[in-house]
C-alpha cells in the first residue's frame, strides 16, 4: 500500500523564487584558450570582459554609502558562520563566499561589477543596531530577522526560513542584548523566507510563554502560505533549483549570491497559525507597549503582506514592498505576475502615509537613515515599477511583442544611475514581459503561434532546413569564435542568437556532444555578463546540466513535514487532481473514501470523465473504498517518512471495502520526480 499511497503529493517540495572605479578592476588576466574550472565552466570571453568592464562606467562605484549604512551599528558578527540541519549536514555557510571581497572592488572577469558589488553588500552580516530600540539579524538566511524592543521584551519580525538558522539568530541575539521574554512574532508576509524558521524561536519559549504569544500576519496568510506551491510544487521546485543555483559550486566561476541575499537556507521549515490578522478595518494597534500602524499591501510582492510604521522609533518596515534592487514581477523558478501598477502605488500610499520616518528597515539587505533619503528611496522604487508598467504597456498597445519590448525598453538616466533599483533579482526584460503576459497572455496575436510544434519536433525540422547538425555545428563554432572579439552589443547579441540556435540543435538531437558542449560555453558567458543573480545562476545552471547531466534528486519533501501538518487536506486532494493520468483513467468510474480518524473528517474522491472531484462528505456516504488513517500518518506517507511496516500494521490506518479499487485508484496517479530535463529534451 505505500508505494500507491505515496503518489498523493510529491509535490510539495520546498519552492521556495547583487567602490571605487578602478582601470584594473574586473580585468583579471584570461586564458582565451577556454580553460575550465572544476565544473566545467569556461574562462571568460575578450567580448564578456569589455562588456563586465563597460559596467564600471554606467554607475557611480566610487559611493560607498550602501557599504557605509550596511555596516552601520553593527555589534558583532561571527566569521565563522556555519549553521548545520538537525541531520548534521551544512545549510547555512557565510565562509563559503569568502572569495567575494569586502568592499566589491576586485570583480573577476566571470561577474558583472554590478552584482559582485551587491554580493559583497548581502556578505555583510551579523547582529546590528537599525536605530533605538530596533536590532537586525543579517545574513543568516536569505531574509533578515529583525527584533523590536517592547515593554516587556521582544517583538521578533520575520523568522527566517529554517528553523535551525531562526533558532541560531535568537542566540546569538541573546548571547549580545541579553535574554528578554519574546512577546509578539510578526510575519510580514506569506513567502516561506518570512515564517519558516518560527519553530527555532518557539523552541526557546516555555508552554506558558507560548500561551501568551502573540503571533501577528496579514489576513489570508494562513491559505497563501500553505498554498502557494501545493498545485505546481513540482516543476517550481526543479525551477528553483535553478534560480538559486543550488548545484553550483560557490566560486566566482559559479554561484555568488541571488541579490537579494545569498540563498535560501535549506533547513526543517515550519509554520505557526496566527491569532492576530491585520486587515483593513484593524490596521492601528498596540503590541505589548509599541503603537503599530500597518500598511496592506497584499498583491504586491506577496498575495498577503503588510508593512508597518512604529511612530515611537520613526521607523518604517518596508517588509518586501521595497528593497534594495529591482523585484520580480514575474518570478523565474514560476508563479503568478504581479501587478506593477497596484505595487507602484502601494509604495506611493507608503511613502506619503509615512513621510514622518526616520529610519527604514526591510525584510532583506540593510537600512536607510534620513527623512530625506527614505523619501528619495521610496520615490526611486515608486518610480521603477510604475515605468516598467507604463511604457510596457504602451508599447504593447503600439503591436509589439513580448521579446520586442524586452530588447529596447530601457530605464531613464534618472532611474539608471543609482544601485538601489538595478537588475539584481528582477531584470527589466523579464519584468516587461511580465506586464505583457499580465494583460494579454502567452499569445501575441501571431497565428504561427496557435499551434505551433512543440520544441523537439520544430528543432528536428529547423536543422534539417538548415543543412544538418555538422553544418549548423561548424557554422555555429565558428560564430561563437568570432564573437569574442565583436563590439560588446554585436558579441552579446551573437551570443544570444547562439544560445537559441543550439538549443534547437541540442533538442533535434540530445546525444550531440558536441552541441552540448558548445551551447554550455554559450550559457557560460550570458551568465557571466549577467547583473540578475537569478540569471547567472541559470545561465550557469543549464550549463552544468548540459555538461553533467541534470539533477539525480528534487528537493526532498520531508523538509515540508511542519508545514504540511498545518495545511488544509483539501489542498492535499487537489493536488491529487492534477497527477491523475488521464489515457489510464479513461472509461472507469470509482469513489473512494478518506476518513482522518484524529480530524474525524471525510473526504470523497469522485473519479468519472478522466477527472477526478473532491468534497467533504458524512462517514456514512456509500464508496467503492475507504482509508481511514490519522492526518499524521498521512503527511508521514506523502514525505516517505512512514515505512510499509508501519503503513500496513499501525493502529492508525485501515482499509474498509475493495482493496483492489484503492489500488487502481492510486494506481492511476502520476509520480513526478522533480528532476526533469530543462536544458535538454
Amino acid at each position: 500500500m505505500r508505494k500507491p499511497l505515496i503518489t498523493l503529493m510529491t509535490s510539495t517540495s520546498l519552492i521556495l523564487a547583487l567602490t571605487a572605479c578602478d582601470e584594473n578592476l574586473g580585468s583579471e588576466p584570461v586564458d582565451f584558450e577556454q580553460s575550465a574550472d572544476a565544473h566545467g565552466h569556461t574562462a571568460p570571453t575578450e567580448v564578456t570582459v569589455k562588456a563586465n568592464n563597460a559596467v564600471l562606467q554606467q554607475r557611480a562605484f566610487s559611493n560607498t554609502n550602501d557599504f557605509d549604512n550596511a555596516k552601520r551599528g553593527l555589534i558583532a558578527k561571527e566569521d565563522d558562520l556555519i549553521i548545520k540541519h538537525l541531520n548534521g549536514r551544512n545549510i547555512w555557510d557565510m565562509p563559503a563566499y569568502g572569495f567575494i571581497d569586502a568592499e566589491g572592488k576586485s570583480a573577476p572577469s566571470s561577474v558583472n561589477p554590478s552584482l559582485w558589488r551587491q554580493t559583497a553588500l548581502n556578505n555583510i552580516h551579523g547582529l546590528f543596531k537599525v536605530t533605538e530600540g530596533i536590532y537586525q539579524l543579517r545574513g543568516y538566511d536569505l531574509s533578515n530577522m529583525s527584533i523590536i524592543e517592547s515593554d516587556n521584551g521582544w517583538i521578533i519580525v520575520d523568522p527566517l526560513t529554517a528553523r535551525e538558522t531562526a533558532n541560531h539568530a535568537l542566540k546569538f541575539a541573546q548571547k549580545h542584548l541579553g535574554k528578554k521574554p519574546i512577546k509578539a512574532i510578526i510575519f510580514t508576509h506569506s513567502h516561506i523566507d518570512h515564517f519558516g524558521g518560527v519553530q527555532g524561536i518557539m523552541q526557546n519559549l516555555t508552554k506558558a510563554e507560548q500561551t501568551e504569544l502573540k503571533i501577528i500576519a496579514p489576513e489570508e496568510f494562513e491559505e497563501e502560505a500553505t498554498s502557494e506551491n501545493i498545485i505546481a510544487g513540482t516543476a517550481m521546485s526543479r525551477r528553483a533549483m535553478y534560480m538559486y543555483g543550488k548545484n553550483l559550486a560557490r566560486t566566482e566561476r559559479g554561484h555568488i549570491g541571488t541579490g537579494l541575499g545569498k540563498g535560501p537556507a535549506f533547513g526543517t521549515f515550519g509554520i505557526e497559525a496566527p491569532n492576530l490578522l491585520i486587515g483593513a478595518n484593524n490596521i492601528q494597534q498596540t503590541i505589548d507597549g509599541i503603537e503599530f500602524e500597518f500598511q496592506i499591501v497584499s498583491g504586491s510582492e506577496a498575495p498577503a503582506e503588510f508593512t508597518f510604521y512604529l511612530p515611537q522609533y520613526k521607523a518604517f518596515c518596508g517588509a518586501e514592498l521595497v528593497s534594495r534592487n529591482m523585484h520580480n514581477l514575474y518570478t523565474l523558478r514560476g508563479a503568478k505576475v504581479r501587478d506593477a501598477h497596484l505595487w507602484s502605488s502601494y509604495i506611493e500610499q507608503a511613502r506619503t502615509q509615512f513621510s514622518n520616518a526616520q529610519t527604514y528597515f526591510g525584510s532583506h539587505h540593510w537600512p536607510l537613515w534620513g527623512q530625506q533619503n527614505i523619501d528619495t528611496f521610496l520615490t526611486t522604487q515608486r518610480d521603477t515599477y510604475k515605468y516598467i508598467h507604463d511604457q510596457s504597456v504602451r508599447l504593447m498597445n503600439q503591436g509589439f511583442t513580448p521579446n520586442e519590448i524586452a530588447d529596447q525598453i530601457n530605464l531613464p538616466a534618472s532611474l539608471n544611475t543609482g544601485f538601489d533599483n538595478q537588475g539584481y533579482y528582477g531584470t527589466l526584460k523579464h519584468n516587461a514581459r511580465a506586464v505583457y503576459q499580465n494583460y494579454l497572455g502567452w499569445f501575441t496575436a501571431n497565428p504561427s503561434q496557435l499551434d505551433a510544434l512543440p520544441e523537439s519536433k520544430a528543432a528536428v525540422r529547423y536543422i534539417d532546413m538548415m543543412g544538418g547538425a555538422d553544418t549548423v555545428l561548424i557554422k555555429a563554432q565558428q560564430q561563437f569564435e568570432n564573437a569574442a572579439t565583436m563590439g560588446i552589443t554585436e558579441g552579446t547579441d551573437t551570443y544570444r542568437w547562439l544560445a537559441e540556435l543550439l538549443n534547437h540543435l541540442v533538442f533535434s538531437d540530445a546525444s550531440n556532444s558536441q552541441a552540448k558542449a558548445l551551447l554550455a560555453k554559450v550559457y557560460d558567458q550570458l551568465g557571466y555578463q549577467a547583473e540578475s543573480a537569478p540569471w547567472r545562476d541559470f545561465y550557469l545552471t543549464g550549463a552544468y546540466e548540459l555538461r553533467h547531466g541534470p539533477a539525480k534528486q528534487g528537493i526532498n519533501p520531508a523538509v515540508m513535514k511542519e508545514v504540511l501538518l498545518e495545511t488544509s487536506v483539501d489542498k492535499f486532494f487537489d493536488s491529487m487532481a492534477v497527477r491523475l493520468i488521464a489515457d489510464k483513467a479513461a472509461g472507469k468510474k470509482l469513489n473512494i473514501k478518506v476518513h482522518f480518524t484524529d480530524l474525524n473528517q471525510s473526504h470523497l474522491l469522485m473519479l468519472n470523465n478522466s477527472v477526478l472531484h473532491h468534497k467533504q462528505v458524512a462517514h456514512d456516504t456509500p464508496s467503492d473504498a475507504t482509508l481511514n488513517l490519522t492526518r499524521t500518518l498521512f503527511v508521514e506517507i506523502i514525505i516517505g517518512e512512514a515505512g510499509l511496516k508501519e503503513t500496513l500494521f499501525s493502529d492508525d490506518l485501515s482499509i474498509d471495502g475493495s482493496k483492489l479499487d484503492l489500488i487502481s485508484f492510486f494506481s492511476l496517479m502520476d509520480q513526478p520526480t522533480g528532476t526533469f530535463n530543462i536544458v535538454t529534451p
